[in-house]
């Protein structure tokens, strides 16, 4: 079979670490999903293989270039979407996805989309009232949802933003716990005061959330409100009853936005009880007006190892 061989030039040391990653991570990855062999020697990276790995290969890289080239790091979740590009001929969507900036952190860095789905996810929110999200831990669900919420709030598009979740134990009591009930819950809350803290001065929190600008609660306390002129985002919905969430999603009001995310298959509901997001997403499927998003493996953003997990246990439970 025929071989060839090319080598491509970094400007600088910092675009060259840049695309390599931690301990050559990069360039294993991206053998893996073109075949050809990577070799870096300073700023010079040399491929070998079939012309058409090759070729592949060189595609992939200058994909990449946006990124490696302004040093910023490239992840293995950058890669994944640049192959789905590739291979679904996307590559002027994938410009798209990376102009698209949902927000900025307060240390000025911006919030956009990682992957096809993400971006979905992100349009699906701007155009529905209601959108339920579903996928394993790490894809952005509640973070993504979290930061279109904040923005929606500066802009004074709603009067409130409300975060609210199941307290179900996840193999521990509550009981057990130390403090008054809103202490015992706040550890269940937690992720979302740290979706919180991306945008908002934790000091300007408190005075917020005094004022009924921010609320983070336990989902029993959604019982009996109107929920008008807010965005609403439900977390963890997997762990919410039937009931739960017919109580929740018929607070919606005027002028309000819901978001219900969660993964289905990290239920910790008590013996064989069924999960309201499940019941929830069979009931309402062909109902005008709402919105329904999936994410995979393949949206994971977190460390690479949890892409890995979480394809084994996807894997797992289908040969089971």
């Amino acid at each position: 079979m025929e071989q060839t061989s090319l080598a491509l030039s970094f400007p600088d040391p910092q675009s060259a670490m840049a695309l390599v990653g931690k301990g050559e991570e990069n360039l294993k990855t991206l053998s893996q999903q073109t075949g050809a062999k990577l070799v870096q020697r300073g700023q010079e990276l040399l491929l070998s293989g079939t012309p058409t790995q090759v070729d592949r290969t060189r595609d992939l890289i200058k994909l990449l270039e946006p990124l490696w080239k302004a040093g910023k790091t490239v992840a293995p979740v950058d890669i994944s979407t640049a192959v789905q590009a590739l291979n679904t001929n996307r590559q002027d969507e994938l410009e798209d996805l990376r102009d698209d900036i949902v927000v900025q952190t307060r240390k000025g860095e911006p919030i956009r989309a990682k992957t096809f789905r993400q971006r979905q996810y992100i349009k699906t929110v701007r155009r529905y009232d209601l959108t339920f999200c579903t996928g394993p831990a790490g894809t952005g669900k509640t973070y993504l949802a979290t930061m279109l919420a904040v923005k929606a709030l500066t802009n004074k598009e709603y009067d409130r933003l409300i975060l609210t979740r199941p307290a179900v134990e996840a193999g521990e009591k509550l009981g057990f716990l130390p403090g008054d009930l809103q202490q015992k819950v706040n550890p269940f809350l937690r992720p979302l005061y740290d979706a919180l803290y991306e945008l908002i001065d934790p000091i300007k929190i408190p005075d917020l959330m005094e004022r009924g600008i921010v609320e983070v609660a336990p989902l029993a306390y959604m019982r009996g409100r109107t929920l008008s002129n807010a965005f609403v985002i439900l977390d963890e919905a997997q762990n919410t009853t039937p009931a739960q969430m017919k109580m929740v999603l018929t607070r919606l009001g005027f002028n309000a936005k819901m978001v219900v995310t969660g993964d289905l298959t990290q239920t910790d509901l008590p013996g064989n009880s069924p999960s309201g997001l499940d019941v929830a997403i069979k009931i309402l499927r062909n109902v005008d007006g709402i919105g329904f998003c999936q994410m995979t493996a393949a949206d994971v953003v977190r460390h690479a190892l949890v892409q890995r997990i979480v394809g084994a246990y996807e894997q797992y439970e289908k040969r089971s």
